[in-house]
C-alpha cells in the first residue's frame, strides 16, 4: 500500500545526506516535494500540511550528533511524526467478555468477510472460544447466506432472522449468544452504496438497544480521501471505537491511513491484507512507518514465522543445518512453510531496504517447478542426490513436467549449499541463498 510513498520519501531524504547542520534551506525543497508526494498518495491535504509543519519545526537547527548523519537525523525525525500521525500504539480490542463488536460501513467495504476475519484471529489469539456471527443484513439474502457459509466453514455460531425488523433481530441475536454462553458477538449490518442518514439514523437506534464494545468502522482503502470522509461522518453519527481498512493489497496509495487518525481522532485497529480468512493483521503505526522509511517490518516478519514454524522445528532444522545433513525432504517442508507466510514480494517487504527494491518480481512458477522436480523424486534419491545419474535426471524432468536443465541445476545449487554448511557447521544459513527463485 505504502510502496510508492516510501520509494519516493526514501530519493529524497537522499538529498539531506553529508549535510552537517539541518537549515530551512536545505530541507525546504525537500519537504515540498514530500508534501507533494503525499497528496499525490491521496493524503488529506490538513494533514499532509499539518506533517510538514511539524517536521520543518523538528528540523531546522539541530546539530548533527556525532553518532548521527543529518541523514538520519532527519529519518528519526519523520519515523516519529510518521507514528504520531498514525496513531500511536494500538490498543487492540477491548478486553470485555461478551465481547460485542458491531461492524458498519458503506456497501462493498468488506464487513461480511470481515466479521469471520475477526472471529478468527480472536480464535488463533486465544481472547474468545465460543463465537457467533450474527447478520442483520435483512434487505440482501446473499449476504446472508455468505455468512453463514463462513461461519460454518470456522465452527462458529451463526443467527439471522428472515424479518425486515432488524432491531428486533439484533436484541434476538444478543440473547442467544447469551443464552449459549458466547464470549464474542459479532454483528454484519446492512452498507449502502453511499452515506445515507437513514441508514446511520437505525445504526444509532441499534447502538441505543445494545451496549457494544467496539463500534468499528470497515472501510475501503482503495477509495483514498472519500474514505477518511466516510470515517469522519460515521463517528460524528455513533462515536466509532476504531477502523479496519480492507483492500491493502489493491492499489491503494496509503493516503487513507496516513489521514484517518488525525481527521477522526479514531484508531486504526486492523488491515485487511487479502480474501482469506487469516488475511487479517493488527496495525502497528511504528512498524508501517519503518516500513515506509525503508526500514522494514523485522518483527512482524519473526512474528509470521512463529506462527508458521514451531520452535522444535527450527530446532530440528538447525541442528540438520550445521550437521549438513539437510535432505531435500527438509528443503521441501522449508519451502512450503516459506508460501505459507503470504506472497514471497510481501515477505521481501518486511526486510530492512526491501521496498527500495522496487518492483520485484518473483516468478512463482519457479518455486513450482523445484516443488515439482523434488516431489519427482524417489525417497532415496532426496535423502542421496549423490546416485541422481543422467538416466535419473531425465526421468525426474519427465516426471516434474520440467527440463533436463532445471533438473541439473537445481542439483548444483543444492550441493554448493552442502559444501557451504561443511565449511562452515556453526554458523546459520539461509537454505534458500543460492537459490534463483
Amino acid at each position: 500500500m505504502f510502496e510508492t510513498i516510501s520509494a519516493k520519501i526514501n530519493n529524497l531524504i537522499k538529498k539531506i545526506t553529508g549535510q552537517g547542520i539541518i537549515t530551512e534551506k536545505n530541507i525546504e525543497e525537500v519537504l515540498h516535494d514530500i508534501r507533494m508526494t503525499f497528496l499525490e498518495a491521496d493524503v488529506n491535504y490538513k494533514v499532509a500540511k499539518e506533517f510538514i509543519e511539524r517536521v520543518k519545526q523538528k528540523s531546522l537547527g539541530q546539530i548533527v550528533l556525532k553518532s548521527l548523519t543529518s541523514e538520519q537525523q532527519f529519518i528519526k525525525i519523520i519515523h516519529d511524526e510518521l507514528i504520531s500521525f498514525l496513531g500511536d500504539k494500538n490498543s487492540g480490542l477491548k478486553k470485555e467478555k461478551p465481547l460485542t463488536i458491531l461492524l458498519v460501513g458503506l456497501q462493498g467495504s468488506g464487513k461480511t468477510t470481515t466479521a469471520a476475519k475477526i472471529g478468527v484471529y480472536l480464535k488463533t489469539e486465544k481472547i474468545s472460544e465460543k463465537i457467533l456471527l450474527i447478520a442483520l443484513d435483512t434487505k440482501r439474502p446473499a449476504a446472508r447466506e455468505q455468512l453463514k457459509n463462513l461461519a460454518d466453514k470456522n465452527n462458529f455460531l451463526f443467527y439471522t432472522e428472515n424479518d425486515d425488523n432488524f432491531l428486533k433481530t439484533a436484541e434476538n441475536a444478543y440473547n442467544f449468544g447469551m443464552d449459549k454462553f458466547c464470549d464474542a458477538m459479532i454483528f454484519d449490518t446492512a452498507g449502502t452504496l453511499h452515506i445515507s442518514e437513514e441508514n446511520l439514523d437505525d445504526l444509532k437506534k441499534l447502538k441505543e438497544k445494545i451496549k457494544f464494545s467496539e463500534i468499528i468502522l470497515v472501510a475501503d482503502a482503495m477509495l483514498g480521501q472519500e474514505a477518511v470522509n466516510i470515517a469522519k461522518n460515521f463517528n460524528e453519527k455513533l462515536g466509532l471505537t476504531g477502523i479496519i481498512l480492507t483492500k491493502v493489497d489493491g492499489d491503494a496509495k496509503g493516503g487513507a491511513a496516513l489521514s484517518m487518525k488525525y481527521i477522526t481522532s479514531v484508531p486504526i485497529k486492523f488491515i485487511g491484507t487479502g480474501e482469506k480468512v487469516n488475511n487479517l493483521n493488527l496495525f502497528h503505526p511504528d512498524r508501517i512507518a519503518s516500513s515506509i522509511l525503508g526500514m522494514g517490518d523485522i518483527v512482524s516478519l519473526v512474528e509470521k514465522v512463529q506462527k508458521t514454524i514451531s520452535e522444535e522445528e527450527t530446532k530440528k532444522q538447525f541442528e540438520k543445518l550445521k550437521k549438513a545433513s539437510f535432505t531435500f525432504d527438509d528443503f521441501l517442508t522449508q519451502l512450503k512453510q516459506l508460501q505459507s507466510m503470504g506472497p514471497l514480494q510481501d515477505l521481501i517487504k518486511m526486510i530492512p531496504g526491501g521496498n527500495n527494491l522496487g518492483n520485484i518480481v518473483i516468478d512463482e512458477k519457479n518455486i513450482k517447478h523445484t516443488e515439482a522436480i523434488i516431489l519427482s523424486m524417489t525417497e532415496k534419491e532426496r535423502v542421496m542426490p549423490e546416485i541422481i545419474n543422467e538416466s535419473r535426471k531425465r526421468r525426474i524432468a519427465h516426471g516434474s513436467g520440467t527440463s533436463y536443465e532445471k533438473v541439473n541445476k537445481l542439483l548444483k545449487q543444492f550441493n554448493q549449499m552442502k559444501k557451504l554448511l561443511k565449511k562452515s557447521a556453526k554458523e546459520k544459513f539461509n537454505p534458500f541463498k543460492n537459490f534463483n527463485f
